[in-house]
């Protein structure tokens, strides 16, 4: 088929660090402030990527961003060079100093929110960046993610790249990792699935321990502007029961793909679920895949992120015949092993594979192998628009490999963040980066 769904994987950076910064996220929380392996890391995520490519899927890369960010800071008063600022963070703040060396970049799956061109309504792929205000260090990343877009997908006769919504509390924004898009085939018209966890004006039935990041306004909005109407967009509350287990995005608890939808039994509040499923069985043969939670527990569910694998068709769009991406967790966790075994051997449904991967370092931060990767369904002329730089081969996975060996730490402990030779490493990792991808000034401080 010539319309066909990319994944482009965040190439994990040379400051991956376990900082502990992502209230709510309990992977997260709690390794904290141990030692990373940021060259494990990034080989955990090309090797996946490597994995895709040989099945057969066309398969892209964002590249890192610059870390540290720096202009934050001066925003926030801090003077000096870089170094200076630095040795000031690590004396005075040294959260703030974690803040702006974080690799959060890496999930992908929250750049942006995207419409394919069969549902924009101007024959455009359209791409807002996430604002990801409710966490601090990854509130640094909308900016520079609009740029890496603008990048990638840099002719705009195929591609619109807007910007991300206000900073406000009202349009708080996650991206792609709250929105799916339902379809009987990636050519035909769909049905944006946006999942938020608060109203934004309503603060009834919130969850009583961890804050609900997406907001329903910021989902209207970005309907909105990538011109959906009424009919193309669905909106659904994320059960509260789930964000306090631990499911801070909704991809934690469900993911879809064509006219599938895999989730746990606790991952929409049921009465707006219910209205969900009456509005897309209108629009589309939808098959539904629910995980009761007497199979796999919530907690289970969240610890071994069965549902943030990559749920993909066969290379060639085909949904009859599809494969799940798992993290090596599931395989590892009883229930979670036990349900996919059953899920295999039932036919009435489409998943026909399940492949185990290993991104324990991108898991042990909180975030599987659906949080690495942005989804973007193209047709041929868009895919041939995209910027070559940035989708893999072979050749490419190689020489990333190799650029991997050669620059990264195989240990970073958090203390390593104030060291000034980390600084002019991490630069010059990223400067190696663009000249391998034949980029020019494409971090800020190139052009400096």
């Amino acid at each position: 088929m010539s319309i066909l769904e990319v994944n482009f994987d965040g190439l994990i950076g040379p400051t991956h660090n376990y900082s502990g910064l992502s209230f709510g996220n309990l992977a997260s929380e709690r390794n904290a402030q141990l030692r990373s392996n940021p060259k494990a890391a990034a080989l955990q995520g090309l090797a996946k990527m490597r994995q895709l490519l040989s099945l057969g899927y066309q398969q892209g890369f964002i590249p890192p961003q610059q870390r540290p960010q720096l202009d934050s800071m001066r925003q926030l008063g801090f003077t000096g060079s870089d170094q200076q600022i630095i040795q000031q963070l690590a004396k005075q703040n040294p959260r703030l100093l974690s803040m702006v060396y974080s690799a959060s970049p890496m999930w992908a799956a929250n750049a942006a929110t995207v419409t394919p061109s069969t549902d924009s309504g101007d024959g455009r792929v359209h791409f807002t960046p996430a604002n990801l205000l409710t966490t601090p260090h990854r509130a640094i990343e909308a900016e520079a993610t609009q740029h890496t877009l603008a990048t990638i997908f840099n002719d705009p006769q195929h591609f619109k790249i807007h910007a991300p919504l206000p900073a406000n509390n009202l349009f708080a924004d996650e991206g792609a990792a709250n929105h799916s898009r339902l379809c009987q085939h990636y050519g035909d018209p769909g049905v944006a699935m946006f999942v938020y966890g608060r109203d934004g004006l309503d603060s009834a039935n919130q969850p009583a321990r961890f804050p609900a990041r997406q907001t329903r306004l910021a989902s209207e909005a970005v309907a909105r502007s990538h011109g959906l109407t009424a009919q193309q967009a669905v909106f659904c509350r994320q059960h509260p029961t789930a964000i306090d287990a631990g499911a801070f995005h909704n991809d934690v608890v469900a993911v879809a793909n064509g006219p599938v939808l895999f989730f746990h039994q606790l991952a929409f509040v049921d009465k707006d679920f219910e209205t969900i499923k009456q509005q897309l069985g209108n629009k589309l043969n939808l098959q539904l895949l629910p995980v009761n939670h007497q199979e796999v527990p919530l907690e289970d569910a969240i610890k071994s992120y069965l549902f943030n694998s990559q749920l993909l068709a066969a290379p060639d769009g085909d949904m009859t015949n599809m494969r799940l991406i798992a993290p090596s967790e599931c395989a590892q966790n009883k229930s979670v092993s036990a349900y996919l075994e059953r899920l295999l051997q039932d036919h009435q449904q489409p998943i026909r594979s399940v492949d185990f991967v290993d991104v324990r370092q991108s898991m042990s931060n909180g975030g599987g192998p659906a949080c690495l990767r942005l989804r973007v369904v193209l047709n041929a002329q868009q895919r041939a628009a995209v910027n070559p730089a940035f989708l893999i081969t072979e050749d490419r996975i190689t020489a990333l490999e190799d650029w991997v060996k050669q620059h990264y730490r195989d240990q970073l402990a958090p203390e390593d963040l104030a060291d000034p030779a980390f600084y002019t490493e991490s630069l010059e990792t990223l400067e190696a980066l663009t000249q391998l991808l034949n980029l020019k000034n494409f971090y800020p401080f190139q052009s400096h």
